[in-house]
């Protein structure tokens, strides 16, 4: 062999092992992700929007339970949830994870979506990237650790966000959720006015994402009567993880996650 074939020999060889080490390097970094959005349109104009709701024939809606502090009434949330045979939506939070280790077990194993509202709970907007994205996966390997479930929905404490905070979560796999019905148990005004703020809703359609939380006063006491009167109005009660769309999709000015495969 020549010394210019030996040459040309030895260029494709190391061109070979550059190109694989450079795909290797793209594998570690998409396994860093706790998961992978395959398409998602979440811009309009220059916004980037979480999902307010879900565009859907069906006459499904989702109830969504922030779990941020106390546990006085989740017991009895899911005894009701479990009783109705309906699935929900929590989002935790890492003070709450680590509080309260076996609701969040219980939470999962009975068939409920776990959801990410970050460790600390603090307002994201003011935050870097990668320390949004630390507040994503810190939680998210704590959960994973706990249950063995790989999360996917973020909800922005509070609801606030902006561009960095719905693009972080998009880069840590993560599919940003708000509400377009609040029950706004949270003032506590009673059960029946949790009942006739959602049932009463304008904004209640098929693909509604309804906002409630485990340790407002009256949540508890209205919930099995704020399902019957849902149902009565038709609707089926699932989590969000059988009502939103994994791939393929738009969100529109209002929030509205809209399939493209229609």
């Amino acid at each position: 062999m020549d010394q210019k074939s030996h040459y040309s020999i030895r260029k494709a060889a190391f061109t070979m092992f550059a190109v694989l080490l450079v795909a290797s390097c793209i594998v570690d970094a998409v396994r860093y992700l706790p998961g992978t959005i395959t398409v998602s349109k979440s811009t309009v104009g220059e916004r980037e929007l979480p999902i307010y709701c879900v565009e859907t024939e069906k006459n499904q809606v989702s109830l969504t339970f922030d779990l941020t502090w106390g546990n006085e009434n989740t017991r009895e949330i899911l005894d009701i949830l479990s009783a109705r045979q309906v699935k929900a939506t929590f989002f935790v939070t890492g003070d709450w994870v680590e509080s309260y280790p076996e609701e969040v077990k219980r939470i999962y194993e009975e068939g409920h979506d776990l959801g990410n509202s970050t460790e600390s709970h603090r307002n994201m907007i003011p935050l870097t990237d990668m320390q949004c994205q630390q507040e994503i996966l810190n939680l998210h390997n704590k959960v994973k650790e706990l249950t063995g479930h790989e999360m996917y929905l973020f909800r922005a404490p509070f609801g606030d966000y902006d561009n960095q905070v719905i693009a972080s979560a998009k880069s840590c796999g993560y599919y940003s959720i708000k509400w377009d019905v609040d029950s706004l148990d949270w003032k506590d005004y009673g059960a029946d006015s949790i009942v006739q703020t959602v049932t009463q809703n304008e904004h209640l359609n098929n693909g509604s994402i309804i906002l409630c939380h485990n340790d407002a006063k009256y949540t508890a006491k209205a919930l099995d009567n704020l399902i019957d009167n849902l149902q009565k109005q038709g609707y089926e009660l699932v989590p969000l993880s059988r009502m939103m769309y994994r791939q393929s999709y738009y969100i529109d000015h209002e929030g509205r996650q809209i399939s493209e495969e229609k």
